[in-house]
């Protein structure tokens, strides 16, 4: 076919789990024991097994990389600063994006996105604060209430429910 590789992006990664060991670190002494491919990173994960063991396995998860991205994209929306509309207002704009975000990045080892919730549940709380002008305790119990009125409000409460009181 004429495909060539490339030498920057390619190389050989040495994926090892709890079938592979490997010892000289906790790496087993190769150079390349992770790798990032379409905003996965592929590592060495703790996994359970069918009989509820714990086992070492190569799997994916969001890499670092991206959950940057994604939280520049949450701070650019500057929900707190958007005082002047209401909670619809704010579903409106975040659920579709939180929602692709989810099918794509939270096929695999979910809680590696509870970050990127905890951050946009932090800028839900003020906006809270701003738009009724209370204190952070009011606010929390306030957003903890709306979660057992509508659990699912916004996509990541069914994954990563705010902090009650």
């Amino acid at each position: 076919v004429g495909l060539e590789l490339h030498p920057g992006k390619t190389r050989i990664v040495y994926c090892r789990d709890s079938n592979r060991g490997g010892g000289g670190g906790p790496d087993g002494g190769h150079p390349h024991a992770q790798f990032t491919f379409l905003g996965y990173t592929f590592r060495p994960r703790r996994a359970v097994g069918r009989g509820g063991k714990f086992f070492t396995s190569f799997l994916p998860a969001i890499s670092s990389d991206a959950l940057k991205k994604l939280s520049r994209v949450v701070r650019s929306w500057r929900l707190h600063r958007r005082t002047g509309s209401d909670s619809a207002g704010l579903r409106a704009l975040v659920n579709p994006v939180l929602r692709g975000w989810i099918n794509y990045y939270g096929r695999f080892y979910r809680s590696a996105l509870d970050p990127l919730f905890y951050r946009i549940n932090t800028y839900l709380l003020r906006w809270l604060r701003k738009k009724y002008r209370i204190g952070w305790k009011q606010a929390v119990r306030r957003l903890a209430e709306g979660y057992a009125l509508r659990p699912r409000y916004f996509p990541h409460w069914t994954i990563t429910p705010p902090a009650g009181p």
